[in-house]
């Protein structure tokens, strides 16, 4: 349906709709500037994801440990039907834009021949020490066309220097054979756990020589720590963002592990943090992170769930799937991803808003309303610099039933909202179905399942003037 867009006007007490019909469009002026710290084209290339899939996969396959004690023998590793086209074939299907493996856990055992151990692939009988599990998905990425990404635990339980200075050199080399010899890598994993070495002291990482180092190898990998650079953990791994979520944080005096800050500031980031790091929701499909026969995958209501409470919240959600002792994606997790994707698929077809004629603050815009209905993600819809509130309502012909409202902010410009509300024309008049706060890359209000003629959008506070690409209303029937 065609749109009639009708002028608004404000006054300083509040919004009052104008009777006239075809307002003209704003002419296009110069984009906004850019508010405080804003993501780098990796970084928005990397939120724009949404989903990727995380594999633990290791002795700890085997063993039925979540934490391997680094004195596994070697042949304990001994996939019988591994193969990495399957993983890439269920993700992709899925819908993952990546797949990271965890190249080598806290046991120390290396996925590949890395010269720097001796607790590898190459000293166990599999494929006659020739197997090498980060090329076999190093390339079926390549060829499946997902991104590839690797975890390298610093931690090593295995490795005899642990706990000195020299372990540090050993590491870096770890890291260099791997982000050199296995093409281009979008996210490298680190996280801060740390035990005792042999000579029974900690490690003290060299975090910025490990972050130096894989910046110069590997410039487009974001780098993934409690503290970032690239993008943060959440803060727990129970599949929750923060109602309120910043991609901002403040990292001065704070590290990786026992050093990283609350988990109540990753999850909801910081007001006025210094630096662009999102929040990435690192969950299991199944209880455990490594596979187990006894343990099954999340129901598709718990996995919508978290989709709401990660992607729906201004977060990147990383979901494991461990391959199990074949090296294979199990037939249970593969089923329970294609009925997840099937359930995003069937909410998110139809977009109600589209449908709608559409009144809007053309007074203090800057570029065309219409920009936050289509699928263009660098089309916004933006209001003057001056603003810092404003409101779109839309109109149907015929009542539309809906309890999911989209809205996404364009990030190469930064993050501004700070607090917004949805309200529904009803017989009585206007009524609030969601307060909220933070918008960012994507968020997703789950309200009431509601039945109208009109809904409006009015954003109450805003950092800087308005720069929104998309509104939308959707029905869940499967979560409700």
């Amino acid at each position: 349906m065609k749109r009639i867009a009708l002028l608004l006007t404000i006054s300083l007490l509040s919004l009052t709709l104008s009777a006239q019909r075809h307002a003209p469009q704003p002419k296009p002026a110069d984009p906004p500037k850019p508010y405080g710290p804003v993501p780098t084209a990796a970084q928005v290339a990397w939120q724009r994801m949404e989903m990727n899939m995380f594999c633990h996969f290791g002795p700890n396959t085997f063993t039925g440990l979540e934490w391997g004690e680094g004195t596994e023998a070697e042949d304990i590793f001994n996939p019988t039907a591994l193969d990495c086209n399957q993983w890439v074939s269920v993700a992709k299907q899925a819908g993952f834009g990546g797949i990271i493996l965890t190249a080598k856990h806290h046991d120390g055992f290396c996925l590949w021949p890395n010269p720097m151990s001796t607790h590898t692939v190459r000293e166990s009988a599999w494929r006659n020490g020739k197997g090498d599990v980060l090329r076999e998905l190093s390339d079926a990425c390549k060829k499946g066309g997902l991104k590839f990404g690797i975890y390298i635990s610093p931690w090593d339980r295995n490795a005899p220097t642990y706990g000195t200075e020299a372990y540090n050199k050993v590491f870096l080399k770890t890291l260099r054979h791997a982000h050199t010899n296995y093409g281009p890598i979008f996210e490298q994993w680190f996280d801060g756990a740390n035990g005792e070495g042999p000579n029974g002291k900690k490690q003290v990482y060299d975090w910025k020589k490990f972050n130096g180092q894989t910046k110069k190898l590997q410039p487009n990998a974001v780098i993934f720590s409690d503290v970032g650079p690239g993008c943060r953990w959440v803060g727990n791994e129970e599949g929750k963002c923060g109602r309120t979520c910043w991609s901002r944080l403040d990292v001065a005096g704070f590290g990786p592990g026992a050093d990283a800050p609350s988990q109540d500031t990753l999850n909801a980031g910081n007001y006025n943090g210094a630096c662009w790091i999102p929040a990435e929701t690192d969950v299991s499909i199944r209880p455990g992170w490594f596979w187990r026969e006894s343990e099954h995958p999340k129901s598709v209501q718990e996995l919508l769930k978290i989709y709401y409470n990660s992607v729906g919240r201004n977060s990147l959600l990383l979901l494991n799937v461990p391959p199990d002792n074949r090296g294979l994606i199990p037939a249970e997790d593969s089923l329970r991803l294609m009925e997840f994707r099937a359930a995003l698929d069937s909410i998110f077809a139809h977009d109600i808003a589209k449908d709608a004629v559409f009144f809007f603050t053309t007074i203090a815009s800057i570029s065309p309303v219409d920009n936050i209905f289509n699928d263009e993600y660098d089309s916004y819809w933006a209001t003057e610099e001056w603003t810092r509130t404003g409101m779109v309502e839309l109109h149907f012909h015929e009542p539309q039933t809906f309890n999911r409202i989209l809205l996404q902010e364009y990030i190469p410009l930064g993050q501004r909202v700070e607090r917004f509300h949805i309200e529904i024309m009803e017989e009585d008049g206007w009524r609030t179905i969601a307060e909220e706060t933070t918008i960012g890359y994507k968020r997703i209000v789950l309200t009431e399942t509601v039945t109208t003629k009109k809904v409006r959008l009015l954003i109450d506070q805003s950092r800087a003037c308005i720069v929104l690409n998309r509104f939308g209303l959707f029905m869940d029937n499967i979560l409700p």
